[in-house]
Protein backbone atom coordinates (compact mmCIF):
# COMPACT_ATOMS: atom_id res chain seq x y z
CA UNK A 1 0.00 0.00 0.00
CA UNK A 2 1.27 3.03 -1.09
CA UNK A 3 2.47 6.01 1.62
CA UNK A 4 1.15 9.23 0.84
CA UNK A 5 2.77 12.69 1.74
CA UNK A 6 0.09 13.66 4.01
CA UNK A 7 0.47 10.08 5.97
CA UNK A 8 4.39 10.62 5.82
CA UNK A 9 3.45 13.89 7.99
CA UNK A 10 0.82 12.40 10.53
CA UNK A 11 3.09 9.66 11.33
CA UNK A 12 6.41 12.40 11.91
CA UNK A 13 4.15 14.30 14.08
CA UNK A 14 3.36 11.03 16.04
CA UNK A 15 7.27 10.49 16.44
CA UNK A 16 5.76 7.11 14.53
CA UNK A 17 8.09 4.77 11.72
CA UNK A 18 7.15 6.70 8.25
CA UNK A 19 6.58 3.28 6.49
CA UNK A 20 4.13 1.46 8.35
CA UNK A 21 3.32 3.80 11.73
CA UNK A 22 4.82 1.37 14.10
CA UNK A 23 6.05 2.94 17.42
CA UNK A 24 9.33 1.86 16.30
CA UNK A 25 11.63 4.82 16.14
CA UNK A 26 13.32 4.06 20.07
CA UNK A 27 14.70 1.01 22.00
CA UNK A 28 12.37 0.02 24.30
CA UNK A 29 12.76 1.84 27.76
CA UNK A 30 16.02 3.57 25.92
CA UNK A 31 15.57 7.28 26.36
CA UNK A 32 17.90 8.18 24.03
CA UNK A 33 18.79 4.96 21.39
CA UNK A 34 17.54 4.58 17.91
CA UNK A 35 16.34 1.57 16.66
CA UNK A 36 18.70 0.97 13.71
CA UNK A 37 15.50 -0.63 11.75
CA UNK A 38 12.09 -0.25 12.58
CA UNK A 39 11.15 -3.84 14.34
CA UNK A 40 7.86 -4.08 12.91
CA UNK A 41 8.39 -3.56 9.11
CA UNK A 42 12.14 -3.60 8.64
CA UNK A 43 12.76 -0.13 7.63
CA UNK A 44 16.01 1.44 8.05
CA UNK A 45 16.19 4.51 10.51
CA UNK A 46 19.66 4.92 11.14
CA UNK A 47 21.70 4.19 7.76
CA UNK A 48 24.95 4.38 9.53
CA UNK A 49 27.72 7.11 9.57
CA UNK A 50 26.62 10.65 9.97
CA UNK A 51 22.49 9.65 10.05
CA UNK A 52 22.62 11.51 13.40
CA UNK A 53 23.20 14.99 11.76
CA UNK A 54 19.81 15.45 10.18
CA UNK A 55 18.49 15.11 13.91
CA UNK A 56 21.38 17.32 15.25
CA UNK A 57 20.63 20.19 12.51
CA UNK A 58 17.38 20.38 13.29
CA UNK A 59 17.55 19.67 16.83
CA UNK A 60 20.28 22.99 17.29
CA UNK A 61 17.80 25.26 14.84
CA UNK A 62 14.96 24.69 17.14
CA UNK A 63 16.72 25.57 19.77
CA UNK A 64 18.76 28.62 18.49
CA UNK A 65 16.37 30.20 16.19
CA UNK A 66 13.56 29.39 18.67
CA UNK A 67 14.68 30.30 21.45
CA UNK A 68 17.98 31.34 22.68
CA UNK A 69 17.68 34.18 19.65
CA UNK A 70 14.41 35.53 20.75
CA UNK A 71 15.84 35.49 24.50
CA UNK A 72 18.82 37.94 23.46
CA UNK A 73 16.19 39.88 21.18
CA UNK A 74 14.32 40.68 24.15
CA UNK A 75 17.72 41.64 25.80
CA UNK A 76 18.44 44.22 23.31
CA UNK A 77 15.16 45.80 23.29
CA UNK A 78 15.71 46.36 27.18
CA UNK A 79 12.46 43.75 28.00
CA UNK A 80 14.75 41.96 30.34
CA UNK A 81 18.38 42.00 31.94
CA UNK A 82 21.45 40.62 30.96
CA UNK A 83 21.24 37.71 33.96
CA UNK A 84 17.78 36.71 33.17
CA UNK A 85 18.72 36.46 29.59
CA UNK A 86 21.90 34.47 30.58
CA UNK A 87 19.74 31.87 32.44
CA UNK A 88 17.15 31.77 30.25
CA UNK A 89 19.84 30.77 27.55
CA UNK A 90 21.85 28.45 29.27
CA UNK A 91 18.98 26.26 30.70
CA UNK A 92 17.28 26.13 26.93
CA UNK A 93 20.89 25.32 25.25
CA UNK A 94 20.99 22.60 27.56
CA UNK A 95 17.33 21.45 28.46
CA UNK A 96 15.94 22.18 24.89
CA UNK A 97 18.24 19.54 22.99
CA UNK A 98 17.54 16.88 25.09
CA UNK A 99 13.82 17.38 25.57
CA UNK A 100 13.60 17.47 21.45
CA UNK A 101 15.68 14.71 20.93
CA UNK A 102 13.12 12.38 20.09
CA UNK A 103 11.29 15.03 18.31
CA UNK A 104 13.83 15.67 16.07
CA UNK A 105 14.57 12.42 14.85
CA UNK A 106 10.93 11.84 13.65
CA UNK A 107 11.03 15.30 12.54
CA UNK A 108 14.09 14.29 10.17
CA UNK A 109 12.60 11.00 8.79
CA UNK A 110 9.48 12.96 8.16
CA UNK A 111 11.45 15.62 5.66
CA UNK A 112 13.61 13.36 4.36
CA UNK A 113 10.54 10.82 2.94
CA UNK A 114 8.28 13.63 2.75
CA UNK A 115 10.71 14.80 -0.30
CA UNK A 116 12.00 11.48 -1.13
CA UNK A 117 8.28 9.70 -0.67
CA UNK A 118 9.20 6.67 -3.23
CA UNK A 119 12.45 5.47 -1.36
CA UNK A 120 9.97 4.20 2.06
CA UNK A 121 10.06 0.57 1.14
CA UNK A 122 6.00 0.45 1.33
CA UNK A 123 6.27 2.70 -1.59
CA UNK A 124 8.80 0.16 -3.31
CA UNK A 125 6.80 -2.79 -3.46
CA UNK A 126 5.39 -3.89 -7.15
CA UNK A 127 7.63 -1.51 -8.92
CA UNK A 128 10.35 -4.58 -9.11
CA UNK A 129 13.18 -2.34 -7.04
CA UNK A 130 14.94 -4.34 -4.02
CA UNK A 131 14.31 -3.01 -0.47
CA UNK A 132 17.37 -1.06 0.83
Amino acid sequence: MMVTRLQIVEKGIACRCPNCGGRTLFAPGRLFKVNEACSSCGMQIEKGDGAFLGPFVINYTVTAFGFVLPVFGMFLAGWIGMVPTLFASAVAALLLPLVLYRLSWAWWLTLYYFFLPENLPANLEGRGVDDE
